[in-house]
């Protein structure tokens, strides 16, 4: 069995950074604490007091378990200078706070978040957990790792009908297609320019704008990405008139983060 300890973790909110729709692997146990899989291994995440504990039947490295949770950027001083930027920020800097922008294994990123057009969390969640039963290699019998593109790319839609992801199905085999075949390397998108790097994902069919900028932040931890979806666009209109994604700057994925969370907890802001 391994194990690691992170202590001083600080600004950090477990439940707020696995369960705000950034990963769709993450289960919530009954003591707070979050088990999923984080390439093909199946691991117990816990966070008390400044100290995230990770604990799993198999070996952990630190490196790989500290690059996830993005414990060596100073999250502390990205909320204190993106709260200086707008009165409304500062309040969902101080509400999601919390939240880490998680180093997710780009090829899943992009396949859920194919999946995630048009659904919640929990239909995402369903789909994606069905996914990984039916096409990826089992662990431990009970839980499975993500399919690889591989795999996915010699089926066809109508093989993904387990799944129940309707029209989704074809622009999951397209996405596997392309990256198995090298059309797409979707490493190389870390270090392109933005611009070009969102092109190349919506080569993909079914990805547009909000799929990529998702996949450039949440898969290829480029920080300066902005998804807008309906959410970002009413906070947008209603919180922070006459602003642009772009505006928030290098981190602004951490400030979508934040005003996301704080938005969909504060329905009334709208009413």
């Amino acid at each position: 069995m391994g194990k690691l300890i992170f202590e001083n973790i600080y600004p950090f909110n477990l439940s707020q950074t696995l369960d705000c729709g950034q990963s769709f692997r993450w289960v919530e146990n009954e003591d707070g604490s979050f088990t999923g899989v984080v390439k093909n291994i199946v691991a117990n995440v816990s966070y008390n007091n400044g100290t995230l504990t990770i604990v799993s039947d198999s070996e952990l490295d630190d490196k790989m378990w500290r690059n996830y949770f993005d414990l060596d950027l100073d999250y502390k001083k990205i909320k204190d200078d993106l709260s200086k930027m707008h009165p409304v920020l500062a309040e969902a800097s101080a509400y999601a706070g919390g939240i880490r922008i998680l180093n997710q294994e780009p090829f899943e990123a992009l396949i859920t978040f194919i999946i995630s057009q048009n659904n919640n969390i929990g239909r995402i969640k369903g789909i994606v957990e069905r996914l990984c039963e039916n096409f990826g290699e089992s662990i431990d019998g009970v839980h499975y790792a993500f399919p690889t593109a591989e795999r996915l790319a010699k089926l066809s839609p109508d093989d993904l009908a387990p799944i129940r992801a309707g029209f989704r199905h074809r622009y999951i085999i397209d996405a596997a297609q392309r990256v198995y075949s090298g059309e797409i390397d979707l490493e190389k998108l870390r270090d392109m320019d933005y611009l070009k790097a969102q092109k190349e994902l919506m080569k993909i069919t079914g990805v547009g704008v909000k799929v990529a900028d998702c996949v450039l932040l949440y898969g290829l931890h480029r920080l300066e990405s902005f998804p807008l979806d309906v959410w970002m666009k009413r906070a947008l209109g209603v919180l922070f008139i006459g602003y642009k994604g772009d505006e928030f700057g290098l981190y602004g994925g951490i400030a979508q983060q934040y005003i996301f969370h704080y938005s969909r907890m504060h329905k009334e802001l709208f009413d």
